[in-house]
């Protein structure tokens, strides 16, 4: 059997930091927030690269303030999964390589970037994890693509420049588009991610949406990963709502229980097995994650 862990999306969320639910009144640095919650959890997602690339220095100290097995996922800058990127999210020592057309936009895409420029932040973003790959602290790099990345052979071979950018660290990918998991293309989709060792990720979300992934679970490499986003269908596809708002969720016991039953099979095919929930509303991730750890 797999060694299941169980998270969150994230450590440092500001309402969980209000709610003052989980932190002790005396946990107040960020050094003593991921100590304490590495004392709770032994695994989490690092949400912030995906905003911005992370840097080498967090990451040592990631390493240092957490114990020998826990585990980091880390989530893609933005840019490298074709999602629209503020030009502010470049860092400013290499926003001077941009060519002349896209120095004045305000959001950018993967498509546009210069070769070279694209090829060093990648370079950054793969330095920048090295201290938690050395030691043995990284989990996957998760590649979550958006609703407009349809499945087609364009599409695959990004994946794959994906990974091959990332070299030996292991890749995870999670489709926003549910095309890639329809009774014609599910199978093709998992052997492509079979095929080339990459992590399916598995979803709860809501349903009965144009863009609902739907529930599949399959264990694709030697880690499988769940995310949970809550089922909150009001907001799911609601415009201009923040991620607070759209992953508003706390699980019961009913909901999880046959989630419960599907990942203990996927740890009976896979090495490692990562649960983490993205429900991320005041305590939501810690309650749901803490409710889900009591079914193993």
């Amino acid at each position: 059997m797999a060694h299941i862990r169980i998270g969150t999306c994230s450590w440092t969320d500001p309402t969980l930091i209000k709610a003052g639910t989980f932190y002790p009144a005396d946990v107040k640095t960020a050094e003593a927030r991921l100590t304490y919650y590495a004392s709770q959890f032994n695994i989490v997602e690092e949400d912030s690269s995906y905003y911005a690339l992370p840097s080498r220095r967090n990451a040592t100290l990631w390493v240092e303030r957490t114990p020998e097995d826990f585990v980091f996922d880390v989530k893609s800058f933005r840019l490298f999964t074709q999602h629209p990127t503020p030009r502010e999210s470049i860092p400013a020592d290499m926003r001077g390589a941009l060519p002349a057309s896209l120095a004045k936009k305000e959001r950018l895409y993967y498509r546009d970037l210069p070769p070279e420029l694209a090829g060093h932040l990648w370079s950054r973003f793969v330095d920048a994890l090295l201290p938690l790959d050395s030691a043995g602290k990284l989990g996957v790099v998760l590649f979550q693509f958006p609703p407009w990345f349809h499945p087609g052979v364009p599409q695959m071979d990004h994946i794959l420049v994906c990974k091959e950018k990332v070299a030996s660290y292991k890749v995870a990918v999670e489709f926003r588009n549910n095309a890639w998991l329809s009774e014609r293309a599910k199978e093709s989709t998992l052997s492509f991610l079979r095929d080339n060792d990459l992590a399916f990720v598995c979803v709860d979300e809501p349903q009965g949406f144009k863009s609902s992934v739907p529930p599949v679970t399959a264990v694709t490499a030697d880690t499988a990963v769940v995310r949970f986003h809550g089922r909150k269908g009001e907001t799911w596809e609601k415009k201009n709502v923040s991620a607070v708002e759209r992953f508003d969720y706390y699980y019961d016991t009913n909901e999880l229980s046959p989630w419960a039953t599907a990942i203990k099979d996927c740890a009976s095919k896979a090495n490692d097995v990562h649960v983490l929930f993205n429900t991320n509303n005041g305590d939501q991730g810690v309650v749901n994650a803490r409710l889900m750890a009591t079914m193993f």
